[in-house]
């Protein structure tokens, strides 16, 4: 029982983050000066939001940049602010310092936002405390951060990635369970698919996570993480046959009239669901896993494929069904792999400032989107003369996201758990509670809010708006005359976050479903070129195949996310659904066209030049469809032969087969999609390519 509370990821972050926040608190009360430990918990904040909590090789080094720059944005803030210079220009100009950060790499970029929060948390103390005081808290406060965060990854040393492994494992678990429950609904895609594509995509993403963790750990060479190393390499196995499909619906329901294969094969994929489930808890609680054996539903399986031999569907259940009990029951890889293949983008800083100074940087543009509306929020305080302007400023930093469907989630959770928070807290006050008392609710709520944070973000912000209450209340006794104009300076952040979203450069993922659509072929492309080529390299089609899978991903998100924005196409995002899911279909193709291209060759070397080519003059006239918005022609230069080989079909060539059949589909619905594309997009992005 301890071991599934203190192992569990939830409360494992929740415990990390309340008592780095509160521990300072605590000692501050007991010391006699309780408003400086306050102020001590405004670091962790920043360093949350900078993800320097996130373990890595350089762990101490982004402390010491991250430090550094609290202290230069806290100190910036107050000379500048005592020499006269106006607050709007100060956090423009501010931000556009500090955007270059996003060139060097997505990590580095954290630090923009978590920098501007540091300044606008300064504001609240300028003209109240010595200009040298909040440097030194920040650089205090990031060095206590940071030796905390030290020594509870060194008790908990492997604790993230089993975190993201064991998160891996239940997602293959529910894919397998629910791919094979659909068994005989396929016939009908635009039921079935839709949440099989759902859960393929989270365990990419989750897969993604774990080659970042592995680069950024360099857990490859390190042999304390040997044990999940290889557990990862076992994921990735199972990704791989799970993932693989027939797509012959017929041939599945002739097999289910014939037997009782639908039950026999579902007998199977519980087995596995069930046993990856187990694996999953062992995983994240450090415990060896019993042994195991799936030998009765694989001879039910085996059996069925002997009776219907020319059904293929028996057959091809059984061999990856078949090899999936084998890693299970070995856990131990299939083949190894390059884990360090997925090295992450990392400019130095001089050729990322190079590149943050052109105009179409999107570091660039999202530092001055940043910059943009905090000088607007600035500037509006200073018209209307409140009191309080960083609150309206911090709201749009905690509220403003990547993309326009997480930024309207969020402003819409932290409005209403504001709202609700401040009703709480009112009451809350009116029964002038002793301060102790308080403080030990402030910790509760803590405790609970990090809990639900990273699931219920809503939940969370009105526990956090409590407690920010009642700071306010032991700092200054007004937390009661601050209710009112807390909430209104949160419906202003949030509706400025949300215009500069729409307005500052907007980056609407349904403008990108062209490139990411482009991405994937070239992906594919190269797939194909390694699968039938001479040189096929174990590795070199590992690494690949899980290119195509990400570059897939890319796509499938750039979908999701373009059809809850606003004011689009719905016939033109309806078709590009369907173009995606005929690329999945090339994914499956390729993930099983992997398997059988390490076991054995089934092609002579004249007969794969020949698919090759034409592999390659279809992806090609998909690619010239998605850059040529014109009519469509009937005829193409780039042609292929239908059929230019007789005699039996292996299986490697069905799958070429079917590739080049979701291809020509896909040339098909880029006639009709892209057609509208013109003539159709947001309102908002018209105007803004009108103005400019």
């Amino acid at each position: 029982m301890w071991r599934r509370i203190i192992y569990h990821p939830e409360v494992n972050y929740a415990l990390r983050q309340t008592l780095v926040l509160c521990l300072p608190i605590a000692i501050g009360w007991l010391l006699g000066d309780l408003r400086q430990g306050l102020l001590f918990s405004l670091v962790p904040a920043c360093c949350n939001n900078a993800g320097l909590d996130t373990p890595h090789k350089r762990f101490f080094k982004r402390l010491i940049i991250g430090g550094s720059l609290f202290a230069f944005c806290s100190f910036l803030i107050l000379y500048a602010g005592e020499k006269g210079v106006p607050l709007p220009i100060i956090m423009l100009v501010m931000a556009l310092l500090l955007g270059v950060t996003a060139e060097i790499s997505p990590l580095h970029g954290r630090l923009l936002p978590a920098s501007l929060i540091a300044a606008i948390f300064t504001l609240s103390l300028a003209g109240r405390v010595p200009l040298w005081q909040p440097p030194l808290l920040y650089i205090l406060g990031t060095i206590w951060y940071g030796l905390f965060n030290w020594l509870w990854f060194r008790l908990w040393k492997e604790q993230p990635m089993r975190e993201t492994l064991s998160l891996l494992y239940r997602e293959l678990a529910d894919y397998c369970e629910a791919k094979y429950t659909l068994l005989t609904r396929l016939t009908d895609p635009q039921t079935a698919l839709p949440p099989l594509l759902a859960r393929q995509q989270k365990a990419v993403d989750l897969i993604n996570t774990c080659y970042q963790q592995m680069y950024m750990l360099s857990a490859s060479q390190d042999n304390h993480y040997q044990r999940l190393t290889r557990a990862f390499q076992v994921a990735l196995d199972l990704q791989e046959h799970i993932s693989v499909s027939l797509h012959q619906p017929e041939e599945v329901q002739k097999l289910v009239e014939q037997s009782h294969a639908e039950a026999v094969i579902r007998w199977n994929a519980q087995t596995i669901a069930a046993r990856l489930r187990v694996l999953a808890d062992d995983i994240l609680y450090h415990r060896y896993p019993e042994r195991f054996t799936m030998d009765k539903p694989l001879q039910a399986l085996e059996k069925i494929s002997r009776q219907n031999k020319d059904n293929p569907v028996g057959n091809f259940c059984y061999y990856h069904f078949s090899r999936i009990a084998r890693v299970l029951r070995t856990q131990r890889p299939l083949y190894r792999r390059d884990l360090m293949a997925d090295r992450q983008r990392r400019l130095p800083l001089i050729p990322a400032l190079k590149s943050y100074l052109s105009l179409k940087s999107p570091g660039l543009r999202s530092a001055s989107r940043y910059g943009i509306m905090l000088a607007f929020a600035s500037s509006l305080a200073l018209f209307f003369n409140l009191p309080k302007p960083y609150w309206i400023l911090m709201t749009v930093m905690f509220v403003s996201l990547n993309g326009y469907g997480a930024t309207r989630v969020r402003i819409q959770h932290r409005a209403m758990g504001t709202l609700a928070g401040l009703v709480i807290a009112a009451v809350m006050l009116r029964l002038h509670a002793p301060e102790s008392v308080m403080l030990l609710v402030m910790l509760a709520l803590t405790l609970i809010g990090n809990l639900f944070i990273r699931k219920f973000y809503g939940w969370a912000t009105i526990g956090f708006t409590i407690t920010t209450v009642f700071t306010l209340q032991l700092l200054s006794l007004n937390g009661a005359q601050l209710l009112v104009p807390r909430l209104m300076d949160t419906l202003i952040g949030c509706l400025i976050a949300f215009g500069g979203m729409i307005w500052l450069w907007p980056q609407w993922q349904s403008g990108l479903l062209r490139q990411n659509a482009h991405d994937a072929l070239g992906a594919y492309q190269e797939a194909l070129q390694l699968l039938l080529g001479q040189e096929q390299d174990p590795v070199k089609l590992a690494w690949q195949r899980m290119r195509v899978n990400q570059a897939h991903n890319a796509l499938f998100n750039s979908l999701h996310q373009a059809m809850q924005e606003p004011n689009f196409n719905a016939s033109y995002l309806k078709d590009m659904q369907l173009w995606v899911t005929h690329s999945q279909f090339i994914v499956e193709h390729i993930n099983a066209m992997t398997i059988l291209a390490r076991e054995h060759t089934m092609l002579t070397e004249s007969l794969a030049q020949r698919y090759l080519q034409s592999c390659e003059i279809a992806l090609q006239r998909c690619q010239q469809r998605l850059e040529y918005d014109g009519p469509s022609s009937d005829s193409n230069v780039l042609e292929a032969p239908e059929d230019f080989h007789q005699g039996p079909v292996t299986i490697l060539e069905r799958h070429v087969k079917r590739i080049l059949g979701h291809l020509s589909t896909m040339h098909t619905i880029s006639s009709l999609a892209w057609s509208q594309r013109p003539h159709q997009g947001h309102w908002l992005s018209r105007r803004l390519r009108k103005t400019s």
